[in-house]
């Protein structure tokens, strides 16, 4: 389990595996750096689970998917990434994230799952699932997207010219 970013967040970003490429690592941490104005966010990428003979797709989610739960708090809010999840435009994701603040819940957590996509027991547990759209996305790159979508709505919440 590999952890950067700040310890004490207001969100965290939780990854089934490691970004693979350079320049998306570089991109995570930019975007991280710039929610740190915002109450920070955590990096966390949680090991994916090897495919084997024997191990269907099911069996592969339930292990990362049990592997995501372990790393939430009961307080913690959700929100999945999956591709059946509604597409929110940016002012959305703003509406939402500012009812996660109002809430006065400690941390926004935002998921997306390994290869074969999120097990059951987390979208059951996430209080929103979220699709970037109809595009099929490499998960670093969904990773990348969704960090800077908070960015851009922490940054409509505060009246920034970055959202334009």
């Amino acid at each position: 389990m590999a952890r950067a970013g700040v310890k004490d967040s207001a969100h965290r970003l939780i990854t089934v595996g490691k970004p693979k490429s350079p320049y998306i690592a570089q991109g995570l941490a930019d975007y991280a750096g710039r929610l740190k104005a915002y109450g920070g966010c955590q990096l966390l990428h949680l090991k994916a689970e090897r495919a084997a003979k024997g191990k269907t797709p099911a069996r592969l989610m339930a292990a990362e998917g049990q592997r995501i739960l372990e790393a939430l708090t009961p307080r913690d809010v959700l929100w999945a990434l999956d591709r059946t999840g509604a597409a929110w435009s940016s002012k959305k994701w703003a509406t939402e994230l500012n009812k996660v603040r109002e809430s006065g819940l400690p941390r926004l957590c935002l998921v997306i799952g390994g290869a074969e996509g999120l097990d059951q027991s987390v979208l059951q547990r996430a209080q929103a699932s979220l699709s970037l759209g109809s595009l099929t996305l490499a998960h670093e790159m969904a990773a990348l997207v969704t960090l800077e979508q908070l960015y851009r709505a922490h940054t409509i919440l505060a009246g920034r010219p970055y959202h334009r």
